[in-house]
């Protein structure tokens, strides 16, 4: 019966873990109206589970180093026991910031919960582990990624500047035309063509585009490409980091039978089944909330944390996607000036208590399974 619970903690994880965290490689290309939300949706869902799929050949030291070896006491590291309890606390974690809209770290969630599952079971922590192996990539990872965002994105503006793309607000017609517009010093929107103001409902209808062309190519028909390819790695960079972690409770578990290949694939179903059903509040905190960006800011966003956390899975450093992405997004907001503070420290705090919160679930759990 316990290695049954085990392996419902562990699908409600992954579960959970595909709500909170599959769309924010997408949320660039929603809050920078690329694409709708059902596409960027299904992009998340199909790159995800690509990466989980690959996770296997490319990411082993994640399983092993959070299976939990090192962290507590060897003997707990193969109790079903310990492991439910972890999950759980982990599980339950993740899906009451989801329910919350708040965006946190799996990762972080997982760490909370092998403490807090640990101490229940009378195990000592290490300490030393836990800072060294655990908080350091934890806390620099979004610092990196705000620095690296913060920066690339004024030397992307240079390059387009020096290949000569012109970016306008334009007037997208229902036919697929663009009309480029003007903003005048009252606010108000006048189409170059004509001099006419545009009316409410015409200004909605407005975005900034990209309107030269580089080597041949429009320059917008290529940007969105790009930023779909972005988007993508950052999906695939996320199953290949997580689904190691969580898989680990079922391939450390003794006696329940599963491989590692079929471990590997019943998470990577329930994450992408998770996020399919239950994305949309994180969605619109990651892509709305945070700070408001155009095609080419979304892209380099992305591609930061692509590179990032693709990086840390082959290294088998437990860095967080949502530390990342959203690191790459305070960036943003930071060389643009259009950062919503209010929004990002409400999800900073979330980030701080992560950590505790999951200890105790876990920690409860783990009394109550004894």
């Amino acid at each position: 019966m316990t290695l049954l619970w085990l392996l419902a903690a562990t699908v409600f994880l992954a579960f959970s873990n595909g709500a909170n965290d599959n769309f924010k490689g997408v949320a660039t290309l929603l809050g920078s109206r690329t694409a709708r939300f059902r596409t960027c949706l299904w992009w998340a869902a199909i790159t995800t589970f690509l990466g989980s799929l690959t996770s296997l050949l490319l990411a082993r030291g994640l399983v092993s180093a959070f299976s939990g070896k090192g962290l507590v006491a060897d003997t707990l590291t193969g109790d079903p026991s310990f492991l439910m309890a972890v999950g759980m606390g982990a599980g339950l974690t993740v899906m009451l910031a989801t329910l919350t809209g708040f965006p946190i770290s799996t990762t972080h969630a997982l760490t909370g919960g092998l403490v807090g599952a640990g101490l229940a079971f009378g195990s000592p922590v290490d300490l030393a582990r836990l800072g060294g192996g655990y908080f350091l990539p934890l806390a620099f990872s979004p610092l990196f990624a705000l620095a690296l965002a913060a920066g690339l994105y004024p030397s992307f503006r240079k390059l387009r500047l020096a290949l000569g793309v012109e970016r306008r607000m334009c007037l997208c017609r229902e036919d697929g035309a663009l009309e480029p517009v003007r903003i005048q010093s009252d606010g108000a929107l006048v189409l170059l063509s004509s001099g006419s103001t545009l009316t409410a409902g015409q200004a909605g209808q407005c975005e900034e585009r990209y309107l030269s062309r580089v080597a041949g190519l429009d320059a917008q028909w290529l940007l969105d490409r790009l930023h779909f390819v972005s988007a993508g790695l950052v999906g695939f960079a996320r199953g290949l980091n997580d689904t190691p972690k969580i898989v680990a409770l079922l391939v450390a578990a003794a006696g329940l039978g599963l491989s590692a290949e079929a471990s590997l694939l019943t998470v990577g179903i329930a994450m992408a089944v998770g996020g399919l059903v239950a994305a949309r509040r994180v969605a619109v905190t990651m892509s709305l909330k945070i700070t408001s960006m155009n095609h080419g800011q979304g892209f380099t966003a992305n591609l930061v944390t692509a590179l990032l956390v693709a990086a840390a899975s082959r290294w088998g450093l437990p860095v967080s996607t949502t530390h990342v992405s959203c690191g790459s997004l305070f960036g943003l907001g930071a060389v643009t000036g259009q950062g919503r503070w209010e929004v990002i420290r409400g999800i900073l705090l979330a980030w701080v208590i992560t950590l505790p919160v999951a200890a105790i679930l876990a920690g409860l759990v783990g009394f109550a399974s004894k």
